[in-house]
C-alpha cells in the first residue's frame, strides 16, 4: 500500500471520504463530481490502481488547482483486471486486490466510499462491505453510474447493485430495469 500526502490545510476533519479513480473517463467523471463536493468531505483519500499513473497525475492536478487546500492522499492498490486479462485470472487478481484493500480501509476508516465504476472500485467496496458486516466500520458505499450507461448498468454497477448503500444513475431509463437505483440527473 503506497500513499502520497498532499498539502494539509483546513480545520476539523468532519468526514473522510475515499474516492476511487479508474483509467480514462472514470477518472474524469469522479474528479468532476469531487470538485463539486463541499469541504465537509475532507480529508480526501483517492484510491487508484498501482499501474494507473495517468489518474494519479489528474488527481494531483485537480488538488493543486484548488484555491482552498484540503488534506488529500493518493493510495494505490493492485489492479483488479488488466486490459485483455482472461476472466479466469481476473478472479484471482480481484481477490488479491480485495485482500489488499482491507488494510487501506482499516487505516483510513472512511465514512463514505464514492465510486463510479472502474474495476478498482470492486475490491474497495467489497472490503467496505465486509467491514460493515463484521461491525468493524460502517462506511457508506455510494456508486454513481457513468453518464455513458444509458440502457444497462456497468459490470461494476451490477455487482454493487445489492451491496451499495446508494446506486445513483444519470439516465431515467435505467430506473425501469433497476428499481433500487436513484435517478439524480446529469452530474458531469
Amino acid at each position: 500500500m503506497s500513499g502520497e500526502i498532499g498539502e494539509a490545510g483546513g480545520e476539523a476533519e468532519p468526514g473522510e471520504t475515499e474516492k476511487v479513480a479508474g483509467g480514462g473517463g472514470h477518472t474524469t467523471e469522479i474528479l468532476r463530481i469531487v470538485s463539486s463536493l463541499g469541504r465537509q468531505y475532507t480529508p480526501k483519500v483517492y484510491i487508484s490502481a498501482d499501474t494507473d499513473h495517468i489518474s494519479q497525475d489528474k488527481i494531483k492536478e485537480l488538488e493543486n488547482s484548488i484555491t482552498q487546500k484540503d488534506r488529500y492522499e493518493i493510495v494505490t492498490i493492485p489492479r483488479s483486471r488488466e486490459v485483455n486479462q482472461s476472466w479466469m485470472s481476473t478472479v484471482l487478481s480481484t481477490f488479491y486486490a480485495c485482500v489488499y484493500a482491507i488494510p487501506v480501509l482499516l487505516t483510513h476508516r472512511p465514512d463514505v466510499v464514492l465510486c463510479n465504476g472502474p474495476g478498482t472500485c470492486i475490491p474497495i467496496c467489497g472490503a467496505a462491505f465486509l467491514l460493515k458486516v463484521l461491525y468493524v466500520k460502517r462506511t457508506r458505499i455510494i456508486f454513481v453510474e457513468s453518464i455513458c450507461r444509458v440502457k444497462t448498468l456497468s459490470l461494476s454497477g451490477k455487482m454493487l447493485y445489492y451491496f451499495a448503500d446508494e446506486l445513483l444513475v444519470q439516465w431515467p431509463s435505467l430506473l425501469d430495469l433497476y428499481g433500487r437505483c436513484r435517478y439524480i440527473g446529469r452530474l458531469v
